[in-house]
């Protein structure tokens, strides 16, 4: 009798063992798909690159390329043709407008539409600022003006100004 009841119950345990691996999977597939989803959602958020203005540029106002200055510099960042403002939440982009970021040693400019880093060379003023002061040790630097969106997406070439300058 004891063997009658042994027999039905290691059956009911190896189908509880199968069907509970199947929800695991199952499970780990709805989550998959779940955050797939709102990935998707997201980048659904984020508008195309505005578009540049006839005639915008940037530059800086008070350096010249080959220019030998002194550390701390003080440098103007000027632009034509499109609006300064500060960073912006995802979904609130808008045409002709932007704000300044700073390569220091970090080449010509970053590629339309790619995400301008934020570290020691890439300096972000996010805050809609004109102007900045910043410490560069004696020698030869090359300085990008280089202009992005909203949320740091650059606008390429077209809206970036490098020049070289000698720190005495």
């Amino acid at each position: 009798m004891r063997k009658l009841f042994i027999i039905p119950a290691v059956f009911f345990t190896v189908l509880i063992s199968c069907n509970s691996g199947a929800n695991d999977k199952k499970d780990a597939t709805d989550s998959t798909n779940i955050a797939t989803s709102t990935q998707n959602v997201a980048d659904a958020a984020v508008t195309p690159l505005p578009a540049i203005p006839a005639g915008a540029k940037v530059y800086f106002e008070n350096l010249k390329n080959g220019e030998t200055v002194s550390s701390p510099l003080k440098i103007e960042f000027g632009v034509d043709k499109m609006t300064v403002t500060k960073k912006a939440p995802i979904g609130k982009i808008a045409e002709g407008v932007g704000h300044h970021h700073l390569l220091i040693d970090a080449g010509d400019s970053i590629p339309a539409g790619t995400i301008i880093p934020d570290d020691s060379t890439h300096i972000h003023y996010g805050g809609g600022q004109t102007s900045a002061t910043i410490n560069l040790a004696p020698g030869k630097h090359t300085l990008t003006l280089q202009f992005g969106d909203a949320i740091h997406r650059s606008y390429g070439s077209a809206l970036a100004a490098t020049v070289t300058v000698n720190v005495k």
